[in-house]
C-alpha cells in the first residue's frame, strides 16, 4: 500500500496541481513528509514555518485582529494561514495547521492536543478541528496524518489543470 506521501504525489501529478502549506504546530514536519518523496517538486511549491503570531502576520498576511480576537488556534487563523499560503506562493491549494501541540500551552478552552487544519482553494477556505490525545510528537504526527489525509480527498474530486 502506498504511503499517504505517495498518494498525495500520484493525484497532484496526475492532475497536475499544485500544493503549498503553512505550518505552526508542526514546525515543518508536513512539508517534509511532502518533501521525502522523489519528484515531489513537480507539486509542492514550498511551504512556511510560522510559529510566531507576527510571522504568521508578515508571512501569510493572517490579520492582527483576528488573532487578538480568535487566537492563533482557531478555525478562522488556520482559514488565513492556508488562504495566505496559497496565495502568496500561487498555489492551486494551500494547507495548514495550527494547534497546542504540547505538553504545555493548553488552557480549559484550548487543551494541549487541539489542532486547526485549514484548506484554501479557488473556491474558498475550510477547516477542520481535531483534538489529539498524544505526546508532543504524537500529537504533531497525527496532524500531519490529518493534513495529508485532507489534501488526498480534496486532490480526487479536484479537476485537473
Amino acid at each position: 500500500m502506498a504511503t499517504l506521501e505517495e498518494q498525495l504525489k500520484e493525484i497532484f501529478t496526475a492532475k497536475n496541481l499544485t500544493l503549498a502549506t503553512a505550518e505552526s504546530c508542526t514546525g515543518g514536519l508536513l512539508s517534509a513528509r511532502i518533501t521525502d518523496v522523489s519528484g515531489s517538486s513537480a507539486y509542492f511549491l514550498g511551504g512556511v514555518v510560522s510559529y510566531a503570531n507576527s510571522a504568521k502576520e508578515a508571512l501569510l498576511g493572517v490579520e492582527h485582529e483576528l488573532l487578538m480576537t480568535h487566537g492563533a488556534v482557531s478555525a478562522a487563523v488556520a482559514r488565513q494561514m492556508a488562504h495566505g499560503a496559497r496565495e502568496r506562493l500561487g498555489a492551486d491549494v494551500g494547507i495548514s495547521v495550527t494547534g497546542i501541540a504540547g505538553p504545555t500551552g493548553g488552557t480549559p478552552e484550548k487543551p494541549v492536543g487541539l489542532v486547526w487544519i485549514g484548506l484554501s482553494d479557488a473556491e474558498g477556505e475550510q477547516a477542520a478541528r481535531f483534538q489529539w490525545a498524544y505526546d508532543r510528537a504524537g500529537n504533531r504526527e497525527h496532524s500531519v496524518e490529518a493534513a495529508l489525509r485532507m489534501l488526498i480527498e480534496w486532490g480526487k474530486v479536484a479537476t485537473p489543470r
